[in-house]
């Protein structure tokens, strides 16, 4: 990644972002300051207390991977803490991770009890070290969405063929709508991103895709298809300035997941005031904040397209 790399964006954008990874399920509602810091990194693990710190001072901590820019405000998950804390009459506190994989680490040792993560993260983490499954977020009466495609509204580009030899951006490594999906396009087409683009880099967050596309920082990028319709809503100079030239998917919602070592007691506790916020007037003020209609159970298997993606190139050694 190239350091510094640091472009104005006229016009603030109201994002929100639901995990995972957003809108999609690990999103908050930020307020980008209308700048791309693709090196926005933000190191907190130093601040963390031990598991069995947290356990003892009856904290829950939750996770949220790094889909917004991690020095841009959280808002919307206040609305959720307040409500989590009246309901499970314990502190809850938010830590929010640079990326998919610190905060998989943070669960896998129990420093975080719940996050919301992305689809392929949880994928990942079910299989490494027994991630588990808690709910996902209903969006639009949807439990899917998918990973878009997008270009310069300028631009040439018709479809991921157009960008052979371009500058490329994916948002982190573990993020199925910020690459897998498009990385796996491209080995249908019998190649690797390497080969492909001319160039590739990581932006950090879905937010920073976008917007550096619209500024010409790349020519195109794969990003989460919530928030890209959530940014041009509010933004209608971003969505002037780029545009969607694919659609991959659909893909089974990011969702709401708990570290194995959160006591199944608790993690029940956890389970049942999430899914029924929607019943009470503050959850529901909470759930209107994070842009979602509901929590509701979700299936395993509704991940095993992303698992197919991911066997398929770990099989041709990718």
């Amino acid at each position: 990644m190239r350091p510094g790399i640091r472009r104005t964006i006229k016009g603030a954008v109201a994002l929100l972002a639901v995990s995972g990874g957003l809108l999609a399920g690990a999103c908050l509602n930020g307020r980008v300051d209308g700048s791309v810091r693709l090196n926005d990194r933000v190191d907190v693990a130093a601040l963390r207390p031990s598991p069995e710190a947290t356990r003892a001072d009856g904290t829950l901590r939750i996770a949220i991977a790094g889909i917004m820019s991690p020095s841009r405000t959280l808002v919307a998950y206040d609305q959720l803490v307040s409500y989590l804390q009246t309901r499970l009459g314990m502190r809850v506190v938010v830590d929010q991770g640079s990326s998919y994989a610190e905060v998989n680490e943070l669960l896998r040792t129990g420093q975080a009890d719940v996050a919301f993560i992305c689809s392929r993260a949880y994928v990942e983490g079910h299989t490494q070290f027994g991630l588990q499954l808690l709910l996902a977020p209903e969006v639009q009466g949807k439990l899917t969405y998918e990973s878009y495609l997008i270009v310069p509204s300028d631009s040439a580009a018709t479809s991921l063929a157009d960008l052979r030899g371009k500058r490329f951006a994916f948002s982190d490594p573990l993020s199925n709508s910020g690459r897998l999906a498009a990385e796996y396009q491209v080995y249908l087409a019998g190649e690797t991103p390497d080969t492909f683009f001319g160039s590739h880099e990581y932006t950090g967050s879905h937010d920073n895709s976008i917007l550096a596309v619209a500024d010409h920082i790349f020519d195109g990028a794969a990003v989460d298809s919530l928030v890209y319709q959530y940014v041009v809503a509010r933004s209608p100079d971003v969505g002037r300035r780029t545009k969607v030239i694919a659609e991959w998917g659909p893909y089974g919602m990011p969702p709401v997941v708990s570290s194995p070592l959160l006591p199944p007691t608790l993690r029940d506790r956890v389970r049942g005031a999430l899914q029924t916020m929607d019943q009470s007037t503050d959850g529901r003020v909470a759930l209107a904040a994070l842009g979602i209609g509901r929590f509701v159970p979700i299936d395993d298997h509704a991940y095993d397209s992303i698992r197919s993606m991911l066997a398929a190139l770990r099989e041709a050694g990718r």
